[in-house]
């Protein structure tokens, strides 16, 4: 055989293998839809609480993943979103309150957007992700925006209320040293507390892009069909603000109830044995709106039907915009390689613990949904009961989406648990609250574990100084209704709970063999 014959197919098979290789594209990264939703509590039909109607998150649960037990670490909206956004805890962010912006004490921390748009991706974000106006630009490829749209349709509701724009409905902010706290760091809004309000509910036969939620829905379609002619992955994050206060609603989500078969809270009673401040109830920020005053804490049966009834009327009108969004998802073909993810930034009480709110430790506030769906996952439609934190939701959708994990990350992803959601994982969640005292500023560090709840009390600037323990048996008391802490049958109990809750986050880690690496 002549040299050139052995020469020439030689050639034109390398070629042609690095002519296919050239043309064969890089994997696609996946898009990332970031869907956040205000005050929603684990009280959905993939919850298995039926009675409400929220078919679009459900499905979204069958092609993903829910998350039973999911917490934040602070229930309140800045510093559960904080935390979340930044991948740290309320103690590293130094964000207790409603009117601190982060970059106060983390001038240079890289968000979770943000890290997004430093690995080549287009970042947007619109309606309520930060809290209010403590918006960060550093995050966003573009600037984040909000439609403006009438917090009530109706006249009569608006009261007194001397702003009837739909913007970021004012929480109660935890009182540091006494007072309220003023807005810190550029960007950071007015803390609006004290301003007039209009009444508590309102049920109008309006279409549903009259309030907010509804026009950013219409945003993020036409975001999505913007985005989808990039030649760019995206992170789209979404917010919606209902059920936030006020619960306002379409008639039609209203006509979804009956009120009268509606269940009223089963514990409309203080926990007994609890600290005196372990709840805040006359003085939550449903009583700031009209038809509340003087209604609390015991509010009368018929009342609580119709705030009830308003809530779940409120979180079917904020399913039904979530199902627009994903509906359009998948028009446009882009659900094929998109990660989609739901979380409500904490919980909130409908009368259990004679309280209407959030602002505590307890089960009902810093338990919360969380749903994952990722193209193509194995175990599409599962529940997993392993303990997992906001904190994680940042490395997790950072290694989805096959990104570096920053080393200042202070949670653990749970993608391992997409593919076993039964594997060992935490021991332990943990949340925290602070509350003013006479004479002194306390930090409640509440640790939830398989079986318990175990909140220590302790003074703001001295740990070691413990003002109050409240345990609690999730597996006789679910509702957390008797604080045994003081009970002396569980003295032993109470003080293994306390060694594990001293070493707190770092020591509840999963087994270090299904840790991903960090500070790549």
């Amino acid at each position: 055989m002549r040299l050139d014959q052995l020469i020439l197919p030689s050639f034109a098979m390398a070629a042609a293998t690095l002519w296919a290789s050239a043309a064969d594209p890089a994997p696609q990264k996946p898009n990332v839809l970031f869907i956040a939703v205000d005050d929603l509590r684990p009280e959905l039909g993939c919850y298995g609480k039926d009675y409400i109607k929220s078919p679009n998150i459900d499905r979204m649960a069958k092609a993903g993943m829910v998350f039973d037990r999911a917490y934040c670490q602070q229930a309140v909206c800045s510093p559960s979103r904080t935390s979340l956004m930044t991948g740290t805890r309320p103690d590293t962010t130094r964000v207790w309150d409603l009117v601190t912006h982060f970059r106060v004490a983390l001038p240079d921390v890289v968000t979770l957007g943000q890290h997004f748009k430093n690995n080549g991706y287009f970042v947007q974000g619109m309606g309520k992700i930060y809290h209010g106006h403590l918006d960060d630009p550093p995050t966003w490829s573009v600037p984040w925006q909000t439609p403006k749209a009438p917090k009530y349709a109706l006249a009569e509701s608006m009261g007194m209320s001397p702003d009837t724009a739909e913007g970021e409905p004012d929480d109660d902010a935890p009182v540091t040293n006494g007072k309220k706290k003023k807005a810190k760091a550029a960007g950071a809004g007015k803390d609006g507390e004290g301003s007039g309000r209009g009444m508590v509910y309102e049920c109008a036969d309006v279409p549903d892009s009259t309030y907010q939620d509804g026009k950013v829905a219409e945003l993020a379609v036409q975001t999505m069909r913007d985005l989808g002619n990039k030649n760019q992955p995206f992170f789209l994050a979404v917010g919606f603000i209902k059920p936030h206060l006020p619960w306002v609603a379409p008639k039609k989500y209203w006509d979804l109830y009956d009120e009268a078969k509606i269940a009223l809270a089963p514990n409309p009673f203080y926990p007994k044995d609890a600290p005196d401040y372990a709840i805040r109830m006359l003085d939550g920020e449903i009583y700031k709106y009209g038809g509340m005053a003087g209604k609390g804490p015991l509010v009368p049966d018929e009342l609580a039907r119709k705030l009830k009834h308003a809530y779940f009327a409120s979180v079917s009108y904020s399913d039904a915009q979530i199902g627009v969004v994903l509906d359009e998802l998948k028009r446009l073909g882009l659900d094929q390689n998109t990660i989609v993810i739901l979380w409500g930034d904490h919980g909130w009480k409908l009368g259990e613990h004679r309280s209407w709110g959030k602002h505590s430790n307890c089960e009902n506030d810093a338990n919360a949904p969380l749903i994952l769906s990722v193209p193509g996952m194995k175990n599409a439609g599962a529940h997993t009961d392993a303990l997992v934190e906001f904190v994680d939701i940042y490395p997790t959708l950072s290694e989805l989406a096959g990104l570096p994990l920053p080393s200042h990350l202070e949670g653990t992803s749970f993608k391992p648990l997409l593919d076993d959601p039964k594997r060992p994982w935490k021991t332990a969640a943990f949340s925290q609250y602070p509350r003013p005292k006479i004479g002194a500023e306390l930090m409640g560090y509440s640790m939830r574990t398989e079986r318990y709840r175990f909140t220590v009390w302790v003074a703001v600037t001295d740990h070691t100084k413990v003002d109050a323990i409240e345990l609690y048996d999730h597996q006789t008391d679910p509702q957390e209704n008797v604080n045994i802490a003081k009970d002396p049958a569980q003295a032993q109990l109470v003080t293994k709970l306390m060694t594990l809750w001293k070493q707190g986050w770092q020591g509840a880690k999963p087994p270090v063999a299904q840790l991903p690496k960090t500070g790549q």
